[in-house]
């Protein structure tokens, strides 16, 4: 989410559109993202949400409590940044539907290519909106949570958590929430039945690489999965509840690029991201990679998904002592790195 979306949130108070809150009033921030600053708490308390480890921390940093699960009700008004998930979005206002208190003010905004026109259209038909503004290429729109709780749960309705194959949990807004990824399925295809030991899944998402793994490698002692997305990480654990009983399995919400990995492992498995918003940035997985060298024991081996026109075999053979690739399709390759 951009600077860009946060100056079109706090427009309305700004531009008196809307008036300052007044004084002890609790404002509970849903998605709150980095470049807030202390001034834009409009002199009320900022209960801030935000599932992303990187922006979670970055909040921190700058001073802010923060949580990665939502809670509380009773809140005199909620703020809601939109992304780029329309089921996402729309489930988001739905939680600030039930969590402010009846006639609290719920105020929305994101960027036009994130789809917050067409969002507004759909809450309207739901809630009457009180306003909107439109403002750095951005629109902000507002209304107040009635007392009937329909709009809710028709928001809801149209959204239900998905069962993927008949199996795996996930929700929108998740990486590949509505299939498994051809990429993890070409990693999966590829991986060795020997894994042994040790191992772990790093950008573990909802969890299905690693309940193949777990299904296929008899011999794995401890399976470790460390993911930046918090939702994505509590719908891997349920996913992995009824895999490899025998298996030791630990979850990590963690920023792999920034936190260290205090483990050593036999071997990783992983198929990290390459963008931030709609930006590719190769850098990701080559830090990634950089990350799975330093968390592996001597010897032990990367098994790794990439898209194919990714340049990472420099940084491979900066990183471990040789590398191969597997497997490729028209899109994916794959490949293997030994420490």
């Amino acid at each position: 989410m951009s600077a860009e979306a946060l100056k079109t949130l706090f427009h309305p108070f700004e531009a008196e559109a809307l008036p300052l809150p007044r004084k002890g009033a609790l404002f509970r921030f849903r998605v709150a993202a980095p470049g807030l600053r202390p001034a834009h708490a409009l002199a009320a308390p900022l209960h801030l949400l935000q599932g992303f480890r990187p922006d979670f921390r970055a909040l921190q940093a700058a001073g802010f409590a923060v949580t990665p699960l939502a809670e509380g009700d009773g809140f005199d008004a909620a703020l809601v940044l939109v992304g780029r998930h329309r089921g996402q979005n729309e489930l988001r206002v739905a939680d600030a539907l039930e969590r402010v208190a009846p006639g609290g003010l719920i105020v929305v905004a994101g960027g036009k290519d994130d789809g917050v026109a067409s969002l507004r259209k759909r809450i309207d038909e739901l809630v009457p909106l009180d306003g909107h503004l439109p403002k750095y290429h951005g629109i902000a729109f507002w209304l107040r949570r009635p007392a009937d709780p329909a709009a809710a749960k028709a928001l809801r309705a149209a959204n239900p958590a998905m069962l993927v194959e008949g199996r795996f949990h996930t929700a929108p807004g998740m990486f590949s929430f509505d299939r498994i990824d051809a990429g993890s399925k070409l990693l999966v295809e590829n991986l060795p039945g020997d894994l042994r030991g040790n191992i772990a899944d790093f950008c573990a998402g909802w969890g299905y690489v690693a309940a193949e793994v777990a299904a296929r490698s008899p011999g794995i002692s401890t399976l470790d999965l460390h993911e930046a997305d918090f939702a994505s990480l509590e719908a891997a654990k349920l996913n992995l509840a009824g895999v490899g009983q025998s298996i030791a399995r630990n979850f990590f919400w963690t920023d792999l690029i920034a936190e260290p990995v205090e483990r050593r492992y036999d071997a990783i498995v992983m198929n990290p991201p390459f963008h931030r918003n709609r930006a590719a940035e190769p850098e990701i997985g080559a830090g990634m990679i950089r990350a799975a060298a330093k968390a592996l024991k001597p010897g032990g081996r990367l098994f790794m998904v990439a898209n194919r026109q990714l340049p990472y075999e420099p940084v491979l053979s900066a990183a471990f002592a040789s590398h191969a690739e597997l497997a490729r399709d028209g899109l994916f390759k794959v490949v293997s790195a030994r420490r």
